[in-house]
């Protein structure tokens, strides 16, 4: 291992050690009592599962916090980066180690990434509900349209010139890593998707394309993806601890449940119909960010007033 990946893995150790102090000082800060129910273990096990897969955690688990009315809106960002923590903790140690990748690409994605994720706790924890349920409306879109063309590239290698048409997600290349402006538009657009971490936006699918489009091998988006959740969602989790605006059962419940889903999905799954999993859960995203909008539009209640 490269002196540089030792390096970006005793970060993630230091930082990932303040997260959990920071998680018991807002414990004994904000008196948080509570323990997490088996619904919201489930939901932390099936969306890490699906993390570890590459399909991504935020939006499936936002989608299923709609579904079940908890936590509140305004919530949801701060419990995500929280409560997804450990897996992504985890799967950084697994993948890191498993996938070889520019070292300084690596370095300075991760860095730029986590940069953003400091800059945009603070903004989220003074947004208005309103405000947040728009933007993570937004994200799930977002989220969902991205699935959807991950599965039309597929479909179009299956069955050639039938799904052409629909075949706009950009192949990718053979390289593992970037020089000159390429590798500058990636380490600005990681720093960017840092920030947009915070309101609830995954940066697996983007990422994904960014670097597919700078002609980077597939594969080589995870170690990079991996690393930048796992030190940008500590940073970031440690400006809601500051504020608060977390749910600390809901996420307790995700913290739970990613350790039964990452080392099933890591250890035991070999062929999944990853195609037919991502569609199923492009219709649950989508649900999920009409309803999200919907809330939005509908007139402010006391109490959401009083929370925002």
């Amino acid at each position: 291992m490269s002196v540089m990946k030792a390096g970006v893995l005793t970060a993630l150790v230091l930082v990932n050690i303040a997260f959990i102090i920071g998680w018991i000082w807002a414990v004994r800060r904000y008196r948080l009592r509570g323990r997490p129910d088996l619904p919201g273990i489930a939901i932390g096990s099936f969306t890490t599962f699906l993390d570890t897969l590459g399909i991504g955690s935020f939006a499936p688990t936002t989608a299923l916090f709609k579904f079940r009315h908890q936590p509140a809106d305004e919530l949801i960002p701060g419990t995500l980066n929280i409560g997804l923590n450990p897996a992504a903790f985890v799967e950084t140690l697994l993948f890191l180690s498993a996938v070889a990748v520019q070292p300084v690409l690596l370095v300075c994605m991760v860095a730029t990434a986590t940069a953003g994720a400091w800059l945009g706790a603070g903004v989220v924890s003074r947004m208005r509900r309103r405000s947040i349920q728009l933007f993570m409306g937004v994200a799930l879109l977002v989220a969902a349209f991205f699935f959807a063309m991950t599965n039309m590239h597929e479909l179009s290698a299956r069955h050639g010139d039938f799904a052409r048409f629909f075949d706009i997600f950009p192949p990718g290349g053979e390289a593992f890593g970037l020089a000159g402006w390429r590798f500058v538009v990636a380490v600005v657009v990681s720093f960017v998707l840092g920030a947009l971490m915070c309101i609830g936006i995954g940066n697996y699918a983007p990422l994904m394309i960014l670097l597919a489009l700078l002609g980077m091998h597939p594969l080589a988006a995870f170690p990079i993806m991996m690393a930048s959740d796992g030190m940008l969602q500590p940073v970031a989790s440690l400006g809601f601890f500051r504020s608060g605006r977390f749910s600390h059962v809901s996420a307790l419940g995700l913290t739970v449940g990613s350790f039964i889903g990452v080392p099933v999905a890591f250890f035991l799954v070999k062929n999944l119909p990853l195609s037919s999993m991502r569609w199923g859960v492009t219709v649950v995203v989508a649900y999920a960010a009409v309803s999200m909008l919907r809330s939005a539009r509908a007139p402010a209640t006391a109490e959401s007033i009083a929370l925002s």
